[in-house]
């Protein structure tokens, strides 16, 4: 299977209170970052079949994310230029481990994507974001355009959220 690993993914206990989220640096933290992306949209959610990988992985302004707990990768989140002048960005691929989703480590991932968007320029994010989750991203301050539409197969709800660029 492509992208395929014999890596495991160690899960943190549940008193685990560290977060860290950062870019992936070397490729332990990559691989990292891609197995868990395949945990939650391969195996758990079956929207992807063997691998979600797809051109943007490969695209020189993407930058991948992993958020940790207590110093393991148990989160993820991607995000890119949408446009060559790097004002609009999208966060996607935003992975957290099912046993983990309580630990906050979604909202601190979603923050650093913005908050790394913002610091490079970028003006405004854009994400899809499944229906269930709509509501957690209204609470970190997205907002709704338009109305859900299929995305992969399952209905989205594209949201956006504006950016306040800081010097790097």
């Amino acid at each position: 299977m492509p992208g395929a690993s014999s890596r495991s993914i160690t899960v943190p206990s549940a008193a685990a209170t560290a977060i860290e989220c950062r870019l992936a640096s070397g490729e332990d933290e990559l691989e990292a970052h891609f197995e868990l992306r395949r945990a939650v949209f391969v195996s758990e959610q079956e929207l992807f079949v063997g691998d979600d990988r797809d051109e943007h992985d490969h695209e020189p302004g993407t930058l991948h994310a992993v958020g940790l707990i207590d110093g393991e990768p148990c989160g993820a989140v991607r995000l890119y230029p949408l446009e060559p002048t790097w004002r609009e960005w999208k966060g996607d691929r935003l992975a957290v481990l099912a046993e983990l989703r309580t630990h906050h480590l979604g909202a601190e991932l979603v923050h650093f994507a913005v908050a790394t968007a913002g610091r490079l320029g970028g003006a405004r994010m854009i994400a899809h974001v499944q229906l269930p989750n709509v509501r957690f991203f209204e609470h970190l301050g997205w907002t709704a355009e338009g109305s859900p539409a299929p995305f992969h197969g399952v209905d989205h709800q594209l949201m956006s959220i504006p950016l306040m660029s800081r010097g790097a």
